[in-house]
């Protein structure tokens, strides 16, 4: 451990890996602060940009806008009761509160130093457990790969909390996406319709830029501007003595809730904060604190959110596996870089990986470093109007995809996907399970077919074999679970309408 980490500090430590790491987290903490942009659309953006930078430097940019975006987005919860990111909408409740009652620079203090104490206990648990993963997966094959793929789609789909069903339609719509292209094993073409620039299948990047930047672009244009900015002066931006004290528990459990959930596919962020601030409202003395400026209502969410990007990264670099729509973009920037997602990026890039774990640590003071001093800055960044922000995106994302393969169909095809990502989210189908299945669809088939040739064509080799009937046993009662919420009164219009009822 102590030779990995020494690789990573090598690795991170250069100046150029310094001044990605640097860019990445103020880019994070800027689209986190403008509410509509987040990570996933200009994570998307910048992924052409990778094909020209070396693979350590491109992680940890990449990364950095990640989890950099959820310390932004606690600036606008707090000052603006409008959360820049998802995983903030659970701050607004308390936050603002205290920014009302003049105790703002208290709660950006207390989210900035929740979320070091998560971002730092979550890159040491990627830093322990991603070469445990490691070690296992390597003995694991392919019907395991399989078995373990299909779950985790499945798990990603399920856990959309609006639609149930709508969610595990958005995934196999991905799949369904994701075969285009030439068959490996037979060589025919499939589902390109005659269309030769179709033949080695739609590029992800492609994907990802229609579905989250052009679609997003469509969807905050058609929503009026309403912003209503803090009037009052923020100060007090150092923590007390006082506030810590009420908070630091609050922080380690936030940090261990956030980095358990973490690391389940689809759980995500945005879930981690909700059951931190419902964890922390349970345990409390006075539970009517909570909703008029409760300080454990900011440290608990925001230290699960930062806790959960990090440990995101284990089972998405260990295994392969992407747990929520960034991760799979990451995985995305692996690709381009010629790097296969897997157990081999531990082993046969230790520079990659433990350069990422260590810039992670780097990342999350400078995070610190740059919220609070600046945050006269990304209050003026509210006032920019989002008609000057997403031209702007839109010719940077056009010229990033032509850079591609240089094919005009490429530019039509992003454009046509931004379409159909818009109509999915006014039909209040979430776009996040699509790209999941998009990723994961061929490594499920590739790996169903590889068991199938070792078996010689009998699908008996997902039950006989323990660890790949383990993941079905497990899949099956993801459904049955399903099944019994749709079945509920309160759960039947999820399965239809995407909207519960109280």
């Amino acid at each position: 451990m102590l030779d990995n980490l020494a690789l990573g500090f090598e690795t991170a430590f250069t100046i150029s890996n310094l001044l990605y790491c640097l860019i990445g987290v103020t880019l994070g903490t800027a689209i986190g602060v403008l509410p509509g942009v987040g990570p996933i659309v200009t994570i998307s953006v910048l992924l052409p940009l990778t094909f020209g930078l070396p693979p350590e430097g491109a992680l940890i940019m990449l990364s950095g806008i990640y989890y950099g975006a959820q310390y932004g987005g606690s600036t606008t919860a707090i000052l603006v009761n409008l959360p820049g990111e998802s995983s903030s909408v659970v701050t607004c409740i308390d936050g603002y509160q205290m920014a009302r009652q003049g105790r703002a620079g208290a709660a950006l203090a207390v989210a900035a130093i929740g979320s070091l104490v998560a971002g730092c206990i979550g890159t040491l648990l990627l830093a322990f457990f991603a070469p445990l993963l490691t070690s296992v997966a390597l003995d694991l094959s392919a019907p395991e790969y399989c078995s373990l793929m299909f779950l985790s789609l499945c798990c990603t789909a399920s856990l959309v909390p609006s639609a149930l069903l709508k969610g595990l339609v958005m995934a196999l719509t991905g799949v369904l996406f994701g075969m285009v292209g030439t068959d490996v094993y037979s060589g025919l073409s499939r589902f390109t319709f005659g269309v030769p620039g179709l033949g080695d299948g739609i590029d992800f990047v492609i994907v990802a830029m229609g579905m989250f930047a052009f679609s997003e672009i469509i969807s905050n244009l058609v929503d009026p501007e309403e912003r209503k900015l803090l009037t009052t002066r923020v100060e007090g931006l150092m923590i007390r003595l006082e506030d810590l004290k009420e908070s630091w528990k609050s922080m380690l459990r936030g940090a261990g809730v956030g980095s358990l959930l973490g690391i389940i596919p689809g759980a995500g962020v945005s879930v981690a904060s909700f059951v931190a601030y419902v964890v922390e409202k349970k345990i409390a003395r006075d539970p009517s604190r909570f909703g008029n400026g409760a300080i454990e209502g900011v440290a608990g969410p925001e230290a699960a959110n930062n806790g959960a990007a990090q440990a995101s990264f284990i089972p998405t670099l260990s295994l392969g596996i992407p747990g929520s729509p960034t991760m799979a973009l990451i995985l995305g920037a692996l690709m381009i870089q010629g790097i296969t997602p897997g157990p081999d990026v531990v082993t046969s890039h230790p520079k990659l990986f433990w350069g990422l774990v260590v810039s992670m640590l780097i990342g999350n003071v400078l995070l610190v470093l740059l919220n609070l001093p600046l945050i006269g800055v990304w209050i003026r960044m509210l006032k920019v109007p989002y008609r000057w922000l997403y031209p702007g995106i839109l010719v940077f994302s056009c010229v990033g995809i032509l850079t591609i393969n240089m094919n005009p169909l490429d530019v039509a095809l992003a454009a046509l996907f931004g379409l159909v990502g818009y109509i999915f989210v006014k039909l209040d189908y979430p776009p996040a399970p699509f790209i999941l299945g998009f990723v994961l669809g061929p490594m499920i088939e590739e790996n169903l077919r590889r068991a199938l040739l070792f078996s010689e064509g009998s699908y008996s080799i997902f039950v006989t074999r323990p660890i790949s009937a383990f993941f079905l046993v497990l899949t099956a009662l993801l459904f049955v679970s399903i099944l019994v919420q749709i079945l509920k009164g309160g759960e039947r219009a999820v399965a239809i309408g995407g909207r519960s009822e109280p």
